[in-house]
């Protein structure tokens, strides 16, 4: 992987390609361990974009006349 953050669709699919070829078991031991850890790590960066999408989409709220607007995340806190 690079030092930039890959898209959510291209980190999917590299985690797909990764449990492919784990599970493919042409692969050493050390290097499937090295895919696994990989996989780990991607995983946990694809929930923190899906947990940050899914925080974006609870703040937007329905206003009065039906139109949608943003409001900062504190004031999504404690409110419901």
């Amino acid at each position: 992987m690079t030092d930039a953050t890959p898209s959510f669709d291209d980190g999917l699919d590299r985690l797909e390609a990764l449990v492919q070829q784990i599970e493919s078991g042409s692969l050493g031991l050390e290097e499937a361990l090295a895919r696994f850890e990989e996989g780990v790590q991607l995983s946990q960066a694809l929930q923190q974009q899906l947990a940050e999408a899914q925080r974006r989409v609870e703040v937007l709220k329905a206003g009065l006349g039906g139109e949608y607007r943003a409001e900062p995340l504190d004031g999504a806190k404690g409110v419901r």
